[in-house]
């Protein structure tokens, strides 16, 4: 074993730049999005690099040659011995799904971690360290961050507070982590002007040794229990961001959150909380339709003291928002507290708030067709994130959902699906249980498709048949809304590709309702 294992505590971004990696031997773990940033990130830092995934090459061509012209060594394939990978390594990084503690990590690569991470606990300066991608990001950066999480409407939150913090044209803004690019790759080019905000799922948090600046949670219910095991130990793996904050920072918790409410004393950091309310004293809420602010203080970083509102705390009127949905109101108090704390205007704020449309795969507008909308919410694949899409749209409603059962307690999901929507094409390996479901609750407009592009096809029709009888007393618009309430994996390689799917099928139709109107 090399005896020159880097020492995560004293790695900069300012010292990558002036080589204080060179030379070093890096193993990275998985070649997905994190691994490939990762590994270009090492090989620019003058390392020298291996990158081990289980998957045998004919299945990562699109990760290989997005390397580029790097010289790294590829250790690919089920027969290929993980731990071999590192014997000469000065340190493990790692993609955010391959943890020693996650029982859905290949058990062979799990196995050989666990002995790692115990020999560098026994020996730090005989044994490499490991470092997922997150961690090294919060380790090296040197700007003030904004850390973001909850079970639903972290994308869009994390989103919004970058669209808001780029209202300040001093401080520079990134937007990554669980969404868009891995910031590991930006971090040589930041300052210490930069505003990074960082999306972090229940992957990532785990792995974090460091905390960020700012700490905002949207929400906490029940998700990917494969990984975690149980509710509690998804619950605490949420609760490590909170715990980490700055203590410079500020923790911005949602006070209608029962779970995300009891959060404000694991840290030492300040606390701002938000609410569809009036507002508790140095927080955010509702009043009058407005979002309000009851003197918010500032980060000293953004030169403390009270955050600049408009009279009687006024930020924007919650009309202006153009997010559609009562969930989306919450996400937006988030968003807007962590803009007053880095010191944003008021009128810069609401500009930029009014402007914000969402972001692709949450309660993503598609088209209009002849008077239905098709919304897509491929993301929604928890019943919490459902149910409020449900709730966001009129009826006529159809609901598209099913896929793969996430092992989540789907029951909450019934009365309110029967409740809101006209009717439900389902698809997938869940597609059956979703309708036998919504029946026993009430719905009697249930079919089941054989795919997501017929079933955009029955949605559409089940929908103008709707507004042909005038269903729930409207005229329209109908809605056709992609909800799935099921991971994607039965069917695409990812929620991304199944919005994607759905999208090109409202196209595909769009372009025959053209092609029929054109003919006639």
């Amino acid at each position: 074993m090399t005896a020159t294992v880097v020492d995560l505590d004293r790695l900069t971004a300012a010292g990558v730049r002036d080589g204080s990696l060179a030379g070093r031997s890096v193993t990275v773990l998985g070649l997905a999005r994190s691994g490939i940033a990762l590994a270009r990130f090492f090989v620019d830092a003058g390392c020298r690099v291996t990158v081990y995934d289980v998957r045998p090459a004919t299945e990562l061509v699109p990760g290989i040659e997005s390397l580029g012209r790097r010289s790294v060594e590829l250790a690919l394939g089920p027969d290929v011995e993980p731990a071999g990978t590192w014997a000469e390594a000065d340190l493990i990084a790692t993609s955010p799904s391959i943890n020693p503690d996650f029982p859905t990590t290949e058990p062979r690569l799990r196995a050989a971690l666990r002995t790692v991470v115990d020999a560098h606990l026994a020996d730090p300066s005989g044994s490499p360290a490991l470092v997922s991608e997150a961690d090294l990001v919060l380790r090296m950066c040197p700007c003030p961050t904004v850390g973001v999480t909850g079970t639903k409407g972290k994308t869009t939150t994390s989103s919004l507070i970058a669209a808001l913090l780029a209202g300040d044209p001093v401080h520079p803004v990134i937007l990554g982590g669980n969404i868009g690019i891995p910031l590991v790759e930006r971090m040589t080019e930041l300052t210490p002007q930069h505003r990074a905000v960082i999306e972090l799922s229940e992957l990532q948090l785990p792995t974090l040794s460091r905390g960020t600046t700012v700490a905002v949670y949207t929400n906490v219910t029940s998700d990917h229990l494969d990984r975690h095991g149980s509710l509690e130990a998804y619950r605490r793996a949420k609760r490590r961001l909170a715990e980490l904050v700055d203590l410079n920072g500020v923790l911005v918790i949602n006070a209608d959150d029962p779970v995300v409410a009891t959060y404000g004393s694991l840290g030492r950091a300040p606390v701002v909380s938000y609410r569809l309310d009036r507002p508790a004293a140095g927080g955010l809420g509702l009043e009058d339709g407005w979002i309000v602010a009851s003197a918010v203080e500032r980060l000293a970083v953004a030169g403390g003291g009270e955050a600049e509102a408009g009279p009687r705390g006024r930020i924007m009127p919650v009309a202006e928002l153009a997010l559609p949905g009562l969930h989306n109101v919450s996400n937006a108090l988030a968003a807007v507290a962590a803009a007053m704390l880095f010191g944003v205007a008021p009128n810069a704020i609401r500009r930029a708030a009014a402007g914000f449309a969402g972001v692709e795969h949450r309660l993503e507008r598609v088209a209009t067709v002849d008077g239905v909308q098709f919304i897509n919410d491929s993301q929604g694949t928890q019943p919490d994130a459902v149910m409020a899409a449900l709730r966001a749209f009129p009826r006529p409603l159809v609901l598209i959902a099913g896929g793969r059962d996430k092992g989540v307690d789907l029951s909450g999901l019934g009365p309110v699906a029967a409740e809101r929507a006209d009717a439900a094409i389902l698809i997938g390996e869940s597609g059956p249980v979703l309708a036998e479901m919504f029946r026993r609750h009430g719905m009697t407009r249930v079919e089941l498709a054989p795919s997501l592009e017929e079933a955009v096809a029955r949605g559409d029709a089940v929908a103008r048949d709707l507004l042909e009888a005038g269903a729930a007393g409207s005229s329209g618009p109908a809605t056709v809304l992609l909800s799935p309430a099921a991971a994607s994996f039965d069917m695409f390689v990812d929620y991304a590709a199944r919005g994607r799917a759905f999208k090109a099928a409202v196209a595909a139709l769009a372009e025959q309702r053209r092609a029929v109107g054109s003919s006639r």
